[in-house]
């Protein structure tokens, strides 16, 4: 995902965002089953903890916009695999019988992670093994949709509860494929997956969490299926027009193919809105698991209200990111707090 210009800072839409969730909490998490989640849970161990966390995420941010996207979309892949334990950070060490979570085809085009290590460097200053890498993935990616929906670190007071283990070894490939749907997944194979990812909202939390593509990009190697050898029928022929354009023919080389991309959202591209919803509805949604949202009859009515209200779709959003990050954490004795991330 990539950078582009800085969002205007519209305050109340942010706060809107976050502190809704406070109402939603209870509507789409299943909670911790262990109990070792909580609020504040570093308040006597790292009382900094979340603040030194949402000023790296903001610095961090200043100076390359597109980490605040790699935030949200790691998250997605570290909760979807099992748990939210920041196996996705794990490298492969030489002689390992697996492989990084990392080098898996479902995470191509991931990006940023040297950024973690930033934010984690920081907390080890302040609080040497205190504050997990789990929990350094969950709080980046609230406080950075805070930043892309326009409130900044003043809007991030979403109520995430901490207290993560990291896990000691990565997922396998198998796993991290069966976990994340690709960009041609139906809209049952999405509900499924988020279902058993601990999200509990339905439909209509998997059209809020999808609206995460209202910012960032994707690479054309998973967009020439959809345009060549004729572009299909339910895209709009102008956008589709102007996707060829942007990417290669299908037989190109597929180094050409992985390195071109379009944005998810050419008229707000860094900016966590509604715009997603309204491009769906005019048939530009850029993936094909995007536009069966506003075909299916289970998420069209939510793809619709989302499209006509940005506060509606923040609310849920909000609700459903928290939901997410809470997915099966590890129990004592199960995982560890890593100083290395990596």
């Amino acid at each position: 995902m990539m950078g582009g210009s800085r969002i205007p800072s519209t305050l109340v839409a942010a706060a809107t965002l976050m502190s809704s969730a406070l109402i939603l909490f209870c509507c789409f998490t299943t909670g911790d089953a262990n109990g070792r989640l909580k609020l504040g849970y570093y308040s006597s161990s790292c009382p900094r903890a979340e603040d030194i966390v949402r000023e790296q995420v903001t610095q961090l941010y200043h100076k390359h916009g597109n980490t605040a996207v790699s935030w949200l979309r790691a998250l997605f892949h570290d909760c979807m695999v099992g748990s939210c334990d920041a196996s996705l950070l794990l490298d492969t060490s030489p002689g390992a019988a697996g492989v990084s979570e990392k080098s898996s085809p479902r995470s191509f085009g991931m990006r940023n992670f040297k950024y973690v290590d930033v934010i984690k460097s920081a907390l080890e200053r302040e609080c040497p093994g205190t504050v997990s890498c789990a929990d350094v993935l969950a709080l980046a990616a609230r406080d950075g949709a805070a930043i892309l929906a326009g409130g900044g670190p003043l809007a991030a007071d979403m109520p995430m509860r901490t207290g993560r283990l990291d896990s000691r070894v990565a997922a396998s490939h198998a796993d991290v494929e069966r976990a994340i749907p690709d960009h041609n997944a139906t809209v049952s194979e999405v509900l499924a997956a988020f279902a058993a990812a601990g999200v509990s909202g339905g439909a209509e939390a998997v059209t809020a969490l999808l609206g995460a593509h209202s910012v960032g990009r994707v690479h054309c190697a998973n967009l020439v299926a959809r345009l060549y050898p004729a572009v299909d029928a339910g895209v709009d022929p102008a956008y589709g027009e102007y996707l060829r354009g942007r990417c290669p023919t299908a037989d190109a080389r597929e180094d050409t193919r992985d390195v071109a991309y379009a944005r998810n959202d050419r008229v707000t591209p860094m900016v966590l809105d509604n715009m997603y919803y309204k491009n769906l509805l005019a048939r530009r949604g850029l993936l094909l698991v995007d536009q069966r949202l506003a075909d299916d009859p289970r998420t069209k009515p939510f793809v619709e209200r989302m499209a006509a209200d940005n506060d509606y779709f923040h609310d849920r959003f909000a609700a459903a990111l928290i939901a997410l990050s809470e997915n099966n954490p590890l129990g004592a004795g199960e995982g560890e707090v890593r100083r290395d991330c990596r």
